[in-house]
């Protein structure tokens, strides 16, 4: 079946693709929280620890692309089935994990399988839903991630401290089975555009061993075998790209940044946005719990702040983008999120509560400014034929600024603390780490600025 929708259920559907964005990153963000009770089972060092959630990352951000190209043509629906399934049994392997080692493979499963569920999410409602739709339905979709993040540092908390951390991945399984069968039962439309020509393997190989050795290597600066990781990553990016411009058939587009200045700029700004504020839960997570002495679930009620705004402000903003220039939201949101950024990069360990929950909330509600907008232009900028590649994509900056987020603070923190395990004797040391994280962040965002108006730019032109 093409892009028509007959005998759709629109409410099913929009129930199972947010149900699914509320649990993807309830699960990563849960995590986060549990870190400590994590690492104590497993006598996890800090930059261990930050391995847990950059796996996930790292696995979702090299099958995105490959997934949504195969999607396009197999079936979106198909993908999202299967992908969730398999998000489930990964699930259930982290549960039983009885070693560091085996958590991380667990991680690794279940980011393969949120690529294949980032990929296809948001094109699947642009495919169900009128034009005129298209930016609510991105907004509540969007808001679905936001409540997420907003009840993981809760529930993260209060599970890990009651019933262990292995019952976040319990817990997990049991509510995408739900969404399995109500695919499976409910959502019976599929949209897919048949193609013969041959799958680009020989692209997809170079990319994913590119972006893998990028992406790790540059999380394990300054190492010399580090160094040399990260620049054969960028040198095989580089290949992939003339690779991809001369392939008939490239499971990435790469002309669409060339020829398609908006999708390219609101594309770099999605990855600067994410990338200046992901590693925030992780670097407050650990301040919280090791500094401030707080347990689980009482860091938790602090984090929930940002994400509880930003679930609030990405439900009208998306709606917004509908009627209003979505860059000029973008551009907005950015500059918000500079300022919180901004504010958090004066806390020391005397800093009161108070302060810390205004300055995320600040936070909060510029991402929730950006990210609608952001993606309505990206989804807005493409044809119909390339949706779940434009979904891959977006969802791609995702998950590579998130990976680069994490990867910055990882970095910060063996820089100044080595290997070892975060105690009363490396507080100081922890502190300036976590300042620099956060005033690279800063600037990131003030840069992504300037990108978000550059897309204006662009649009306002055309």
């Amino acid at each position: 079946m093409t892009d028509s929708t007959p005998k759709l259920n629109k409410k099913v559907l929009l129930a199972v693709t947010m149900t699914s964005n509320f649990l993807n990153p309830l699960m990563g963000a849960a995590v986060n929280v549990a870190l400590p009770k994590i690492g104590d089972e497993f006598s996890m060092s800090a930059v261990g620890l930050s391995w847990v959630s950059m796996s996930y990352l790292l696995a979702s951000s090299v099958f995105l692309v490959p997934f949504g190209k195969i999607s396009d043509s197999w079936g979106r629906m198909k993908m999202f089935l299967y992908s969730n399934i398999l998000f489930a049994v990964a699930s259930l392997f982290c549960a039983f994990s009885f070693s560091s080692e085996m958590l991380i493979m667990g991680r690794l499963l279940q980011g393969i399988a949120a690529g294949g569920i980032f990929a296809t999410s948001m094109a699947i409602v642009i495919s169900a839903f009128e034009p005129h739709e298209k930016g609510k339905m991105i907004g509540l979709n969007v808001m679905a991630v936001y409540v997420g993040l907003s009840l993981a540092p809760v529930l993260g908390g209060i599970l890990a401290g009651t019933w262990g951390w292995r019952s976040l991945f319990f817990i997990n399984a049991g509510a995408v089975a739900f969404i399995i069968i109500a695919i499976i039962t409910k959502v019976k439309t599929e949209w897919a555009v048949p193609s013969h020509a041959k799958f680009d393997l020989k692209g997809t190989f170079i990319y994913m061993i590119s972006l893998s050795a990028l992406m790790y290597g540059f999380s394990h600066l300054p190492k010399p075998e580090a160094v040399l990781l990260t620049l054969l990553g960028i040198s095989g990016i580089i290949i992939f790209t003339k690779y991809e411009l001369k392939h008939p058939n490239p499971v990435f587009e790469m002309q669409l940044f060339f020829k398609n200045k908006l999708f390219a700029y609101s594309n770099l700004s999605a990855f600067i946005n994410y990338a200046a504020t992901f590693a925030i839960t992780f670097v407050f997570s650990l301040y919280l719990q090791y500094v401030k002495g707080l347990k689980p679930e009482e860091a938790g009620l602090i984090l929930i702040a940002q994400p509880i705004v930003m679930a609030f402000v990405a439900s009208f903003s998306g709606k917004l983008s509908d009627q209003k220039d979505p860059r000029i939201l973008a551009s907005v949101g950015m500059g918000i999120s500079a300022s919180g950024l901004l504010m958090l990069s004066f806390i020391s360990k005397e800093t009161h509560y108070s302060y810390i929950i205004s300055a995320l909330v600040v936070l909060g509600f510029g991402f929730g400014m950006f990210s609608s907008p952001n993606t309505n232009s990206v989804m807005s900028s493409v044809e119909k034929r390339f949706l779940g590649l434009a979904s891959a994509t977006v969802a791609t900056m995702r998950t590579s600024g998130m990976m680069f987020s994490m990867a910055v603070a990882a970095l910060s923190v063996h820089i100044f603390l080595g290997n070892a395990e975060i105690n009363a004797g490396n507080l100081d040391s922890f502190m300036l780490s976590m300042r620099i994280v956060i005033i690279t962040f800063t600037l990131l965002c003030v840069i992504g600025i300037f990108t978000s108006l550059v897309g204006r730019r662009i649009a306002t032109d055309k």
